[in-house]
């Protein structure tokens, strides 16, 4: 009795030595997968709460960067109006935000003592400044720094070193309208131009995958921008409420944002295809997905940003051009993770049965290509791009949100239509077409309509040539 007691002691030890490593890695992906939800629209761990306009609550917004573009942190700005005296500090990437519960009209001022050292405001009659709010709004309040202007500015877009944060990542979509300020220079044409060149690399990482998913499988997928979203809100996740380093935290965005597209596959297409629903119908669910899943981020994540550092960037200014060190490493990356994608496609076994598979999916499975398993890989791959372009996206524009993929969709789809419906060059090549057409005109429209001049643009190149940059001619009737 005694010897069957001591074994049974012995196997429950080690039960327990081996279930507490199991029971370790469940919690960590738990931790790292679930995040309590969000009310009210903040983020749940955000270094500065944003103000989320609603029924009740109005918000003051505004941005503040040096002359040279760099963002200005511990700003105060003071507002005075019906719900009283209301003060904000500017956070690391110089935005800042005053919630009021009272409408009407409120005298907003920005202590110049807490700007930095040599700036000036560019318009110091603008300082202070009166605004007009309503509940459920958001009024910004621009205090641009720089030289003055001859006869005065009158309150232009503050000067950036990267384009105009996406839908969903700004302060509460109130960007001023102009068109920047300062005329066209050449210095400023070869900021914007770097900046479209920038813009369009990381646009063409989720533009890429789009293109591979259409190739093989002939499915526009309209919930592709919520995979861009999923790999900046996982990296959030990672840094900021699990307490990760980025480079792990965006690690582990990249491989579960590729995972979910295998799980995506496997329980959804791939059982949509072998009962034989049309492509209208699967590119309805699509639509229906994504709604889903992006009101799912909004409800655990609040519509607020979220910041993925919290750091303020450091910057350097190569001739004319000033950029982030981040902005230069996620090009870095970007460039290496587009390359490999090139050589996956050209060199491999694998990508060549995906480039066969796009061409004539019947014939490939006569020569003994696995159809199922090809696509499978296909959306590995492109969810997995996506997610990484998520992350630099989102360190680029300063933070993600749950609508940052959704707002650059129709880029998406503008770079994957421009460069050649189902051609992976094509679509990179799309994608820096549309990057340099959005950043340059700038220069003459107003910022706000940036991305509409991208959509004129592609609608003009279709009716020059229809297939596309890289698309082959197709003979109709």
């Amino acid at each position: 009795m005694r010897s069957r007691a001591l074994d049974r002691s012995a196997l429950l030890l080690q039960a327990r030595r081996t279930a507490a490593p199991l029971l370790l890695l469940l919690v960590a992906a738990a931790m790292l997968l679930v995040a309590p939800p969000a009310r009210g629209g903040a983020p749940v761990a955000a270094a500065t709460q944003a103000c989320v306009a609603d029924a009740a609550t109005g918000c003051i917004v505004g941005t503040l960067r040096t002359s040279a573009g760099d963002p200005v942190t511990g700003a105060v700005v003071q507002a005075v109006g019906p719900a009283g005296e209301l003060t904000a500090t500017s956070d690391a990437t110089g935005r800042w935000s005053i919630p009021v519960t009272e409408p009407g009209e409120y005298v907003v001022t920005l202590d110049v003592a807490t700007i930095p050292a040599g700036e000036v405001l560019r318009d110091p009659g603008n300082n202070p400044r009166t605004v007009q709010v309503g509940l459920g709004a958001s009024a910004a309040a621009l205090f641009p720094l720089g030289e003055p202007a001859a006869g005065g500015s009158g309150g232009g877009d503050e000067p950036s070193d990267g384009p105009t944060p996406t839908p969903g990542t700004d302060d509460g979509g109130t960007q001023s309208s102009s068109t920047g300020g300062g005329g066209i220079t050449a210095s400023r044409v070869a900021q914007l131009t770097v900046n479209g060149l920038v813009f369009g690399t990381l646009l063409a990482l989720a533009s890429v995958g789009l293109s591979l998913i259409y190739g093989t499988t002939g499915l526009s997928n309209f919930a592709h921008g919520e995979q861009v979203s999923l790999g900046g809100i996982l990296a959030y996740v990672g840094t900021q409420l699990v307490g990760l380093p980025l480079i792990p935290s965006a690690i582990i965005a990249v491989l579960l944002g590729a995972a979910s597209g295998w799980l995506q596959d496997a329980i959804l297409w791939r059982p949509l295809r072998r009962r034989g629903v049309g492509m209208i119908q699967q590119m309805i669910v699509t639509i229906g997905l994504s709604m889903a899943i992006s009101y799912v981020y909004q409800f655990f994540f609040g519509a607020g940003p979220l910041r993925i550092v919290t750091e303020t960037p450091t910057s350097v200014t190569l001739g004319p051009v000033r950029l982030t060190v981040t902005t230069l490493w996620s090009m870095l990356i970007a460039v290496i993770a587009l390359a490999g994608v090139a050589y996956f496609l050209l060199r491999t076994r694998a990508g060549r049965a995906t480039r066969a598979v796009s061409d004539n999916p019947a014939l490939s499975a006569a020569s003994g290509i696995s159809v199922n398993r090809t696509i499978r890989l296909v959306w590995v791959i492109g969810a997995g791009l996506a997610a990484l372009g998520g992350v630099l996206v989102g360190l680029y524009f300063g933070a993600t949100s749950w609508y940052s993929g959704g707002a650059m969709l129709l880029l998406m789809f503008a770079a994957v239509t421009l460069g050649g419906l189902g051609a992976a060059f094509g679509a990179l090549a799309g994608s820096i077409v549309i990057g340099l057409v959005v950043e340059l005109s700038s220069l003459w429209i107003p910022t706000d309509m940036r991305y509409a001049s991208a959509l004129v643009i592609l609608i003009l190149v279709l009716l020059v040539r229809p297939q596309g940059i890289l698309g082959r001619a197709t003979r109709v009737g």
